[in-house]
């Protein structure tokens, strides 16, 4: 595999090669932090580079969001941005404006990587105009300077001058609580029969990431409710069912054994849920996780432990254990992700576009059904990206993370 490392006579042997074996080159992005592991198959992680050279322009479109992490389109004109510290504001995207903060919201515990997270829309938005949000709960004596908190979901009905939140009721609640302020997960996902999946982290720390195997716990796992948060009746767990397990789970998990889970989205032709995990150094995960199934944290994974430390064992494959179908090493430390089905970037339909934190800027996969055909690195100088979306038009809007963050338009650089 070619590295970013090459010696003068590797640099000279290049220049001979044909630009169709420089097309299997992967994308330059360092040397791995395991080098002595192994992908299981063959394209599991570093994939062609894409030989794309698309000239992309970027508008911002407003600034002054401080940590924005989900992005919702109200419509053509408006759309719902959340800001971690704990405020929902609805953004004119015309000209920028930003709206005060949505009144309603619940407490919310804004330490570490917590605070107010994922934002989407009821499927009958149009008829209801209920808005559905993540956020870390504080449930210790509700207050939210200390102690035990949770991933929960909640619902509202916004106001028609997107002023207020009203009737506000949480649906489901992360079991148990922990006191950590790292790894909420909180990707938030409909699919074509208006179930909602919600990705769940294990809290990061050494004690609660052990539940990620623990079927009675939801750390470390994706769920899947109704509306109301009620349970589907054909999810792996419920009424005590189970699948290829020993022991019947939470009727709310759809798949366990995960880390922390930011990213997902419904794949348009299959109808199934991808998502997209952190992994430790060096172990970003992609998977299409099926009901029932265990993605392996913390027994297998990529990468280790930020200490160098190998995770548990040191293990990348046990029977009874999911692959990812791709793997980063180093990291991309993935936000959210979409499939692109627009027309406004040619040849792009189906691919998958993802955020990343570090180094930054969007990553753009191409697939042949499950698996990665190629690898390309986009805007890198936008810096940490949480999220992406597809508008109506097909253009691509981000949220860019930090304490001034932008919200930013993106299309081809011809038009």
């Amino acid at each position: 595999m070619l590295r970013n490392f090459l010696t003068s006579s590797s640099a000279a042997l290049l220049l001979s090669l044909s630009s169709e074996s420089l097309a299997q080159t992967p994308v330059q992005s360092g040397p791995p932090n395991a080098p002595d592991q192994t992908p299981a198959f063959k394209g599991q992680t570093r994939a062609p580079a894409i030989d794309d050279q698309i000239d992309l322009a970027t508008t911002t479109i407003t600034t002054g969001l401080e940590h924005p992490w989900g992005l919702a389109f109200v419509d053509n004109d408006m759309a719902l941005v959340t800001e971690r510290p704990g405020r929902l504001r609805a953004v004119d995207l015309q000209n920028g404006t930003l709206s005060p903060p949505i009144e309603g919201l619940p407490k919310i515990d804004a330490r570490g990587q917590g605070g107010l997270l994922d934002v989407g829309l009821d499927p009958d938005f149009a008829n209801n105009r209920r808005v559905y949000f993540s956020y870390a709960e504080p449930r210790e004596n509700g207050k939210n300077e200390s102690g035990e908190n949770g991933t929960s979901i909640a619902r509202g009905v916004l106001s028609q001058d997107h002023s207020r939140l009203t009737n506000v009721e949480v649906i489901f609640r992360q079991t148990p609580a922990w006191d950590s302020t790292k790894h909420f997960g909180s990707a938030l996902v409909w699919d074509d029969e208006d179930r909602l999946y919600v990705t769940l982290g294990e809290r990061s720390l050494p004690e609660p990431r052990q539940l990620a195997q623990d079927l009675g716990a939801h750390l470390g796992k994706v769920v899947r409710i109704h509306a109301d948060g009620s349970i589907p009746e054909d999810n792996p767990f419920a009424d005590g069912r189970n699948v290829s397990v020993a022991k019947a789970g939470l009727a709310e998990i759809w798949s366990y054994g995960h880390r922390n889970v930011q990213g997902a989205a419904l794949e348009p032709n299959s109808g199934k849920l991808w998502t997209i995990e952190h992994g430790p150094k060096g172990g970003d995960e992609l998977n299409v996780p099926e009901a029932g199934k265990n993605y392996g944290w913390p027994v297998i994974t990529y990468g280790e432990d930020y200490s160098g430390a190998p995770i548990g064992d040191g293990l990348t494959a046990k029977e009874g254990m999911e692959q990812p179908i791709y793997y980063w090493d180093p990291v991309i430390a993935p936000g959210d992700m979409t499939f692109y089905q627009g027309e406004r970037f040619p040849g792009w339909q189906g691919n998958l576009i993802i955020a990343s934190l570090s180094p930054g800027g969007l990553v753009r996969l191409t697939l042949d059904g499950e698996r990665v055909t190629g690898e390309q690195r986009l805007v890198q100088n936008l810096g940490r990206v949480r999220d992406v979306a597809e508008s109506g038009d097909g253009a691509l809007w981000v949220l860019t993370d930090s304490r001034n963050g932008a919200l930013i338009r993106i299309v081809p650089g011809s038009e």
